[in-house]
């Protein structure tokens, strides 16, 4: 459709600063049911679970569902007196919308649009609301979410000024505009309840603490692992201040936190979950452990303290930030009449059961490559991916089907392929994917070209490859390509571009790339080697749990930055809680390689955490080790980080 102007689910979010008692109030609006045109989808379904997120963060919600012209411009006008003394004031849309000129449009359910003259009478402009927020004197905060195609054809399709996708808004001081996909471009529909976009919004915008820019580096990094690299999410920001939906103390992570919770509970039925969630996950041994012994088989203490207040709003806390419907159903029959019930079951209302699951999140679930991993699916390694290849196939298939667009599905259905032992129709499906643009089809293509897995090997065909899909942004090729670049295999060595590499990777979210720029600062090969501080806690934040540590060395040392025995303790006990163990080991078999200081204050924290009854002196013994086991198996308290 060159030149045509596609319609689609926009998602405008306008949001601003938090503060103890903000005044938080949102404008959400899913337009499905149109009169005159094709219904969409899932805009009414992602307008919904939106306003459950957002009056849970403590927003007043304006909701409007399937609103003709005269309903959206009636609870816009509200909505413009509601901002007024807004400390926060966030506008979300998702139906159909599109440019001429470069004025967005947004389309009510009973637009009839025939000819370009119909469209200022027949749409809501973006600029009568984004004008609306103006009149609040905080933060306001815009996400829009383009989809596919034009429902109106006929006079639009080739009328001057009518484009693809949405434009890009200009704004003053205090806006973050947040599009599903680059300006002018073009996004998919979601192929389950909710669209891509949206979907990772509501899996990140509970993080504890997290920073909205990092919170949209999370969203566009899961939206394009989602799509093989074909959608990516983008941002145009003015905001002069920190924001965060979630102003809670900075926790672990999603996967740390069901850990903790499930083992601080005694409960086999969390550690069941775990499993399920996380089929590889960092405590996947401690977890096999505890359902293989005693523990599996008493009674709980989930149970046995079932009406205490501090389980109930933990384990609650967790649910509605993971959205596993099966953790929710949890909490419900454990506290039935609990501190959040009446949220949960409006929360479980919005997330469908494992067996009404569309055929692409199956998909996704089942074959998802590790490195590919989001919010809502870990990934799987190959081994397990072989255990489950027919469903997985079965799967990928329907769902290559039901959204042919959609080429991350046939990828997804290669590597499963490939799993199932048929490596030529597996390579046949990557090939079909990689040309049609997706990006994890194209790093598997160029790891089989080096390895000669089931083609010639051919070391220019993979650089050629990773050259593609680092153009379209994938992590992993990027990073592939740097390593190229440093070693000189296959092609001139080239220190400068591999260092560009890793950088625009690390931009894009990656850990790993944020790690090894750490490293090379500390080498003094990029940067200061003050800056590996930066770097390795960057990482951390981002998943690379071994971030902890190496910051943590750099500050109990006094390695190219100044000394802080008290920074250091909190990395450590971050890190204690989302490592391996390796933390847990060396604070306890070693602890002469950290400095008095750094010990000392790690005690005292989990002195202040009631797990720790020993003197505060820099030595380990049975207690110490007894007080990080504690803390790393269900005992984490991200307040005495904080004191």
């Amino acid at each position: 459709m060159t030149g045509a102007l596609r319609v689609a689910c926009i998602l405008i979010v306008a949001w601003l600063a938090p503060a103890a008692a903000q005044e938080r109030v949102a404008l959400v609006i899913g337009n499905s049911d149109y009169a005159n045109v094709g219904t969409l989808k899932n805009p009414r379904n992602d307008a919904s679970d939106m306003a459950i997120a957002l009056e849970g963060l403590g927003f007043e919600v304006l909701l409007g569902t399937d609103l003709d012209g005269a309903g959206m411009r009636g609870i816009a006008r509200r909505f413009t007196e509601a901002v007024r003394d807004a400390d926060v004031a966030l506008l979300y849309y998702a139906g159909h919308g599109f440019q001429v000129t470069g004025t967005n449009f947004l389309v009510p359910t009973d637009a009839a649009i025939g000819h370009v003259a119909d469209v200022p009478a027949q749409t809501v402009s973006l600029n009568e609301l984004v004008d609306a927020m103006d009149h609040a004197p905080g933060l306001k905060l815009v996400f829009l979410d383009a989809c596919r195609d034009n429902p109106f054809g006929g006079g639009l399709d080739d009328a001057a000024g009518v484009e693809s996708g949405l434009a890009r808004v200009g704004s003053d001081a205090d806006f973050l505009f947040s599009y599903a996909t680059q300006p002018d471009n073009v996004a998919y529909d979601g192929t389950g309840r909710n669209s891509f976009f949206t979907e990772a919004v509501l899996n990140h915008i509970y993080t504890p603490g997290q920073d909205v820019s990092d919170m949209m580096i999370a969203v566009r990094r899961d939206v394009m692992a989602a799509t093989g690299g074909q959608q990516i999410p983008w941002e145009n920001s003015s905001l002069t201040r920190r924001f965060s939906f979630d102003t809670s103390p900075v926790t672990v992570s999603d996967e740390a936190m069901l850990w903790q919770v499930a083992a601080d509970m005694g409960d086999p039925a969390l550690m069941d979950l775990y499993l399920d969630r996380y089929p590889q996950g960092t405590y996947r041994e401690e977890v096999l452990a505890f359902l293989d012994g005693p523990g599996a088989s008493v009674q709980t203490r989930a149970m046995q303290t079932a009406d205490t207040e501090g389980d109930d709003d933990r384990l609650w806390q967790l649910a509605r930030r993971t959205r596993m419907r099966p953790l929710i159903e949890h909490y419900l029959a454990t506290y039935p009449e609990g501190l959040h019930a009446g949220a949960a079951r409006r929360l479980l209302a919005s997330i469908p059961a494992q067996s009404e699951a569309e055929p692409g999140n199956v998909c996704r679930r089942l074959a998802t490559h590790p490195r590919d991993a989001t919010a809502m699916h870990a990934g799987v390694s190959f081994e397990t991916l072989q255990r489950n290849a027919l469903p997985a196939i079965q799967s990928c298939s329907a769902a290559a089907i039901q959204s042919p667009d959609v080429a991350h599905y046939v990828a997804l259905l290669a590597r499963a392929t490939a799993a199932s032992g048929d490596l030529d129709r597996a390579v046949q499906l990557y090939r079909q994917a990689a040309e049609r643009g997706d990006l994890r089809a194209m790093v598997s293509l160029a790891q089989l070209h080096e390895a000669g897995t089931g083609v010639p090997q051919d070391p220019a065909a993979a650089l050629a490859l990773y050259e593609r899909a680092a153009e379209g942004g994938s992590a992993d090729a990027l990073i592939n390509l740097a390593v190229n670049l440093f070693e000189g295999a296959g092609v001139a060595q080239d220190t400068d571009r591999a260092i560009a590499l890793l950088r625009r990777a690390a931009e894009g979210g990656s850990a790993k790339a944020t790690f090894n720029l750490g490293v090379l600062a500390q080498q003094g090969a990029v940067d200061t080697p003050a800056a590996a501080l930066d770097y390795f806690e960057r990482a951390a934040r981002e998943g690379e749990a071994q971030g902890y540590r190496a910051a943590a060395i750099l500050l109990d040392e006094g390695r190219g930055v100044a000394a802080d025995p008290d920074r250091a303790a909190n990395l450590l006990l971050l890190g204690a809680a989302e490592d391996g163990g390796e933390i847990v080991a060396a604070l306890t078999s070693a602890p002469e390689q950290w400095s008095p200081g750094t010990i000392v204050a790690v005690q005292e924290r989990l002195a202040a955490a009631g797990y720790y009854a020993g003197l505060a002196d820099g030595s380990a013994g049975p207690k110490f080790d007894a007080a990080l086991r504690r803390w790393r198996n269900g005992g984490f308290d991200p307040q005495v980080l904080t004191q």
